[in-house]
């Protein structure tokens, strides 16, 4: 059984690491380069910037929730989000990166104040579902680890940790077995050694390659370029992350 306060230290260790190594990045960036598209449609890095900010704030409303007992909102509403990050977006590099600063120790300071019990309340992300609250620094790590390559700054998914690039091989491959609307798909890792199946049906395809670019493919974060295909057919379109 997983102890709800070891997992989420071990989660908030990987937060720092990947907080140092995203400021890092910016801090690198030539000021214009903000306005500039990042890797996802429609978003310059200013607004990759400004939602890795936001969401920083809006899991310290989760974590006070855990630690009061009281049923805090991660966001006030979808559009007020959505109007957070048009806000900031255009904020110049310096105030982006004091903004970083300075909502990764409000979310440093927030988790600090747990108790050991507080760790296994239950909050609810934005999407509606509950999760125990030891579970909201590794998302914070997914949003620094998905969003930092989405920067298209230089940080590629060969950087992701291990830890990471397996743990969201998994979780991304276990989303997707049994889907009706995907062909079946056979993964192997060569590296790692893990395999998943993804999709409905017998596989008539499998996939291999190091556990980093699986993972890199499963996010969308590649198209898949590179990794071996038996037989030797193109890959089939996935679903967005979820």
């Amino acid at each position: 059984m997983t102890d709800p306060q070891s997992a989420a230290t071990r989660s908030l260790a990987q937060v720092e690491e990947s907080t140092r190594h995203l400021l890092h990045t910016v801090a690198e960036l030539k000021p214009a380069a903000l306005v500039e598209p990042s890797a996802l449609p429609g978003w310059t890095r200013g607004h990759v910037l400004a939602h890795l900010a936001r969401n920083a704030d809006s899991l310290v409303n989760l974590l006070t929730g855990a630690r009061t007992g009281t049923d805090i909102p991660q966001y006030t509403s979808g559009e007020a989000r959505d109007r957070d990050i048009e806000r900031d977006a255009p904020r110049p590099l310096e105030v982006q990166l004091d903004d970083l600063r300075a909502s990764h120790e409000r979310f440093a300071e927030a988790a600090a104040l747990l108790a050991p019990e507080d760790w296994a309340a239950s909050v609810r992300h934005r999407f509606g579902y509950v999760f125990p609250a030891h579970g909201i620094p590794a998302k914070r790590v997914v949003e620094l680890e998905f969003h930092h390559v989405d920067l298209d700054a230089g940080y590629t998914p060969a950087h992701w940790p291990e830890s990471f690039a397996v743990a969201q091989f998994r979780r991304l491959a276990a989303n997707l077995a049994d889907d009706a609307g995907l062909p079946a798909v056979s993964l192997a890792a060569e590296d790692t050694g893990d395999r998943a199946v993804i999709g409905s049906g017998t596989p008539a395809l499998t996939v291999e390659g190091p556990v980093r670019a699986l993972t890199a493919w499963l996010s969308g974060r590649s198209d898949g370029t590179g990794l071996r295909r038996t037989p030797d057919t193109a890959l089939p379109p996935l679903p967005p992350m979820g």
